[in-house]
């Protein structure tokens, strides 16, 4: 059920709404519901050719030598690919925006660096035979030293993952390795700081499990053009950079992307387009080439493994005064699109909260896993989990109801972020007020009493103490911080009894100088702030 709360930023609101809380139809539900909606793999073709791929059964292997003269002898073999084939074998998706170095090849040629990276391709008029042509190609490899662990990749003599990267990290503008944000003085705050929490998280790489896998057909037209019918979520990025591979102008392609089936960030990744054109280019005729189940759960890029450590430093009245977060990306054997996540990772810490003193390292590593690319937020998703965790555990911490906990510290108009920006339009503690009136969730008067609108500004974001706000519950004995240990992942929300401190409370932070505020808000900015592009540290419009 929508319900517009019309009471909280009355003089902001425009009712006028034509597509929000209406009950607007989906232009492809009628499709759905009766089974007609038109997917890549419906189109039929005269004549349609397959195109199946010889991946690598080793994380990481020096190739020694390929034998494909009984594959290309074998029943309805029509051609096979190899690396020498490609045009631009080597490419990195985000080079169309001139973001990082073109560092994996679509058909290796030498090494190999993860399970199941293609080495060559077999065009065969079914499936069948392709595959059962593919088992007659003999390849000999010298296996190489593997690292799956993305610390253990930045370690001293640790095998030595992607040849563009020989450090296993990505280059930022050419020099720097990896992400950095310091605000204020985080070391300082924390030996002032009460209870100091440090604590690990972990994320798994996850499939994205479409119901369709990835595919696509490439079928000649005329004038030299290619019609492609493709599964992708990027339509004009997958079209661009199957140009760039086969080294030929964008207008002769002509891609027709239909309903995407289940995608989730797994199908942004350029995966089959550019080896299906190639092969149809070579062959003249239509091809396709699909990804079996097994590919696809085995081979499709996954959303990469994040591990991030948040270290807080907590004051007994429940402020956080400083936060110190490094941050593991593991982006497999190539870039893709981790890099970008590294970003996204930076320009969200430290989360939704006022924090004086900032620290922060975010690393794009590579090992000899999967590529990963984008899937639901990637980049921010993970960090979040972290961060809200760890909200949770502070507020346990300190003894303090954790909807308290971060009401008191949430964003208010008119606070310096972290990355010196100034807050705006800041909604957190309403939006934590309702979710607590909705829950039936206790807050105390002062607490419901908060606005984003109230309390926030310069000396409150340079560390000194905001006196409009309640005083938290006195936290509960605890040993010194250098004694604590790590609490569990899964906190209970039961409010521990109050006791006294069992020290005396060392001085608050002494206020440091505000960062200067940001320019003037220039004409026909919503929200007196310009775009910013966090890939190039540029303002656009």
């Amino acid at each position: 059920m929508l319900e517009f709360r019309k009471d909280i930023f009355a003089d902001e609101r425009d009712d006028n709404l034509k597509e929000v809380g209406q009950p607007t139809q989906r232009q492809d539900m009628l499709g759905h519901v009766t089974g007609t909606s038109p997917y890549y793999d419906d189109h039929r073709f005269a004549n349609l050719l397959h195109l199946k791929i010889l991946r690598s059964p080793h994380a990481h292997a020096r190739i020694r030598s390929i034998d494909d003269s009984a594959a290309a002898r074998a029943p309805g073999v029509k051609r096979i690919i190899r690396a020498a084939d490609v045009p631009v074998n080597l490419n990195t998706l985000l080079s169309l925006i001139q973001f990082g170095k073109d560092d994996e090849p679509s058909l290796a040629s030498d090494v190999v660096r993860y399970k199941g990276e293609p080495i060559l391709g077999i065009v065969a008029t079914s499936e069948r035979a392709a595959l059962e042509a593919l088992a007659l190609v003999k390849v000999s490899y010298d296996q190489l030293p593997a690292v799956f662990d993305v610390e253990e990749a930045l370690k001293p003599g640790a095998p030595s993952v992607n040849a563009t990267y020989p450090k296993n990290t990505f280059e930022y503008y050419g020099k720097y390795d990896h992400q950095k944000l310091r605000y204020g003085d985080a070391d300082a705050a924390f030996a002032q700081a009460d209870i100091v929490l440090d604590e690990r998280y972990q994320m798994s790489p996850i499939e994205h499990a479409p119901t369709e896998t990835n595919g696509s057909i490439t079928v000649p037209d005329t004038n030299g053009r290619y019609i492609v019918y493709t599964s992708t979520q990027a339509l004009f990025f997958s079209l661009d950079t199957s140009a760039k591979i086969n080294a030929i102008p964008s207008n002769q392609l002509h891609f027709i992307g239909g309903t995407v089936g289940g995608g989730f960030g797994g199908k942004v990744d350029t995966m089959t387009e550019p080896l299906c054109i190639l092969a149809a280019r070579l062959i003249g005729a239509p091809v396709r080439y699909r990804f079996s189940r097994h590919e696809e759960m085995q081979f499709g890029s996954p959303r990469g493994g994040e591990r991030i450590y948040v270290k807080d430093g907590i004051m007994k009245d429940g402020r956080i005064i400083a936060r110190k977060v490094r941050a593991y990306f593991d982006s497999g054997a190539y870039t893709r699109l981790s890099s970008y996540a590294v970003v996204k990772c930076a320009a969200h810490i430290p989360g939704p909260y006022t924090i004086p003193n900032v620290h922060a390292d975010v690393f794009c590593v590579f090992t000899n896993r999967t590529p990963a690319t984008a899937m639901r937020g990637f980049g921010v998703t993970a960090l979040d989990f972290a961060l809200e965790c760890q909200m949770d555990k502070g507020a346990t911490a300190i003894g303090m109801d954790p909807l308290e906990y971060r009401i008191l510290n949430a964003y208010r108009d008119g606070d310096m972020k972290a990355h010196r920006r100034e807050a705006k339009n800041c909604a957190l503690i309403e939006c934590a007020q309702v979710a607590a009136e909705k829950a039936n969730w206790p807050l105390r008067d002062e607490f419901r009493k908060m606005s984003s609108r109230q309390g926030g500004g310069a000396a409150r974001a340079g560390g000194a103490a905001d006196r409009t706000r309640a005083p938290a519950p006195a936290a509960a004995a605890r040993a010194p911080a250098s004694a604590q240990t790590s609490t569990p992942q899964r906190v209970a929300y039961e409010r521990p009894t109050p006791t006294a401190p069992p020290h005396t409370a060392p001085p608050a932070p002494a206020p440091r100088s505000a960062p200067p505020p940001p320019a003037a808000p220039s004409a026909g900015s919503n929200h007196g702030a310009p775009r910013f592009s966090s890939v190039f540290g540029t303002r656009r419009r």
